[in-house]
């Protein structure tokens, strides 16, 4: 992550970002400054129960965009982004496993769990302190392992 002036960009964008993204009745998914090819972006992830239209990205964007410059948290240029975190979104905050408890989800490992390999599918189960259970839908199979041993956990479209 860059830093400019003695703060983090994704914690200064998201205080920052925030406050507008509920002014539209939205809220706040996730902020990334990520490095892709020679180029960086700046995505602002928005979300309501609803789901989210090309105007709400429109909006915030245009919303965040001159206290964005004004703020002037990134050295250098980048790519604003505002858009949905999608229906596989990924899980990422303390708030968004505890939100979905209940919820069809896929899972990659860094590295294969005995029995059941580095990708499966299951329900999540619980989750409290980086720990997350997951059961697998035949209900009889249970595995709990540590958020920062997966490259990835989103929600999953099982049917």
């Amino acid at each position: 992550m860059a830093k400019k002036k003695g703060g983090n960009t994704v914690q200064s964008v998201w205080k920052l970002a925030e406050p507008i993204v509920n002014s539209f009745g939205l809220k706040l998914w996730d902020v990334r400054y990520v490095k892709e090819g020679a180029s960086w972006y700046l995505r602002i992830y928005i979300d309501r129960d609803e789901g989210v239209t090309i105007e709400d990205c429109e909006n915030v964007s245009r919303a965040v965009d001159t206290p964005l410059d004004e703020l002037d948290p990134i050295d250098g240029e980048y790519c604003l982004e505002v858009c949905s975190p999608g229906i596989e979104r990924e899980l990422i905050r303390d708030e968004h496993f505890l939100e979905y408890i209940g919820a069809d989800i896929m899972v990659k490992m860094i590295r294969p769990i005995d029995g059941i390999g580095k990708e499966f599918n299951g329900v999540l189960k619980a989750y409290e302190n980086s720990q997350i259970t997951v059961e697998d839908h035949s209900g009889e199979n249970e595995v709990t392992f540590n958020k920062k041993d997966a490259v990835y956990i989103k929600l999953d479209d099982f049917e």
